[in-house]
């Protein structure tokens, strides 16, 4: 696993630089593997641009976001690409984002959970997001189907104005039976979204998802839930607050959605009302940036070298140089908190905000995987003396995960082509070391 940026600590990660007076000389070196696990609704992304007749030709509001059955789908896509209309198509969906960046971030191996064509024809949308999705991403354990799997057309006009059309397929087939107790148990990390609990008919996601986190709960590994869109949770916010309270350790969200399950705007007053549930929240919120909050024991809590920041929680980044704990493994927990402008202000001009998010959760999941593999290889190095949910400080994590989201926003893929480089010249020494 890499990090990137210049960093004068060699402590990413010293599992190859042991001190030769404890370097036990065995006939097995090899290093302990770690992974995550992520359950999505396998959706292919495809972009294009049209007129007003093409719209009205497949019964579409312009502006709007409608649900289409497999013909109207299947003779929509026949007209995109008999008439070379698509200007791009992705893999999508944000756990399967999340899971392909996480891979390309960390070089490592995350596992993927969801539907899949059994038949894939080259060319398809389904050969799509296998061919779209790094190699490091196990994908062995995707359910065949027969039938399609989820598409997402995002249709825009000629005024700009963006038109979704969405044709389900069966990628909410997914069956409880289909979830490894063993995969899961023995995973860093559960991650899924909000998108899983929405399902009707003979859809039965929902159950597989919640059997994943039973699964989860009872092996005492982290879930994290991704909000995924303010509009789901406005439909019932007790239920949502109920849950994360109940099963999840992680609350990943934006600005919005921190709003409509917390009721406050303010995204650090949405992220410290989220600490009552969970142990870690990720808020991010677009120009203003990404805040963190988390636990910390009052022991091991550590006072920040930047200027304290004023805000809603006056000075609220004291300890941002803390790692994050689990309340759980604290015997006087102390909330901290941190705060991030976005990398280098921004890019100049941004390309695609999909997926940004993605990126920046990929980010922090990296740092939490990368904890678990150094205890498994380092067990008695000195940084587990503290039973820390994350490898690095709150601030250190939310500078790598605005770094990556950058890196989505300034391409029109929602998904990392490629790696960070390990030396930028962008990168100001200061920006990393402290």
């Amino acid at each position: 696993m890499k990090f990137p940026g210049r960093r004068r600590h060699k402590h990413y990660f010293p599992v190859e630089e042991k001190d030769p007076l404890t370097n036990v000389i065995t006939q097995d070196n090899r290093l302990a593997r770690n992974y995550i696990v992520g359950i999505d609704q396998i959706v292919v992304d495809i972009e294009a641009k049209v007129d007003q007749a093409f719209l009205d030709e497949f019964g579409l509001r312009r502006g709007m976001s409608q649900v289409m059955d497999d013909d109207t789908t299947n003779a929509l896509y026949a007209r995109l690409k008999d008439h070379n209309m698509i200007d791009y198509e992705f893999a999508g969906g944000t756990i399967g984002n999340t899971m392909h960046n996480y891979s390309v971030l960390s070089d490592d191996r995350s596992v993927l959970l969801g539907v899949m064509c059994e038949n894939i024809k080259i060319g398809s949308y389904a050969y799509r997001f296998v061919s779209k999705t790094s190699t490091r991403v196990d994908l062995e354990h995707l359910q065949p189907v027969d039938g399609p799997i989820g598409r997402c057309f995002t249709l825009i006009d000629e005024s700009g104005e963006r038109t979704f059309a969405i044709s389900p397929g069966l990628m909410n087939r997914l069956r409880p039976e289909s979830i490894s107790q063993d995969l899961i148990a023995n995973s860093s990390a559960l991650v899924i979204s909000a998108y899983l609990m929405r399902t009707e008919g003979e859809d039965t996601m929902t159950e597989a998802a919640l059997k994943a986190v039973e699964y989860a709960n009872a092996a005492n590994v982290p879930v994290v839930l991704s909000l995924g869109t303010k509009f789901l949770i406005e439909q019932d916010p007790q239920w949502w607050q109920n849950f994360v309270k109940n099963h999840v350790d992680i609350l990943a969200m934006n600005e919005e959605e921190g709003f409509a399950i917390t009721g406050f705007e303010d995204p650090l007053l949405a992220a410290d009302k989220a600490l009552d549930w969970v142990d870690m929240v990720i808020c991010t919120a677009g120009a203003q940036g990404m805040f963190l909050a988390s636990y910390i024991d009052d022991c091991w809590k550590r006072q920040t070298e930047h200027q304290l920041m004023p805000g809603s929680i006056p000075d609220f980044n004291k300890f941002e140089y803390s790692r994050a704990m689990r309340r759980k493994d604290c015997e006087n927990p102390v909330k901290i908190y941190t705060h991030t402008a976005p990398y280098m202000g921004g890019p100049d001009y941004i390309k695609n905000t999909n997926g940004a998010g993605d990126g920046a959760l990929a980010a922090v999941l990296h740092d939490i995987s990368a904890n678990v593999y150094h205890q498994m290889n380092v067990p008695n190095s000195s940084k587990h003396k503290i039973n820390a949910l994350t490898y690095s400080s709150l601030s250190q994590i939310s500078k790598y995960a605005n770094r990556v989201s950058y890196e989505v926003l300034v391409q029109h893929s929602p998904r990392l082509t490629r790696g960070l480089p390990e030396r930028e010249d962008s990168l100001q020494q200061a920006y990393w070391e402290q």
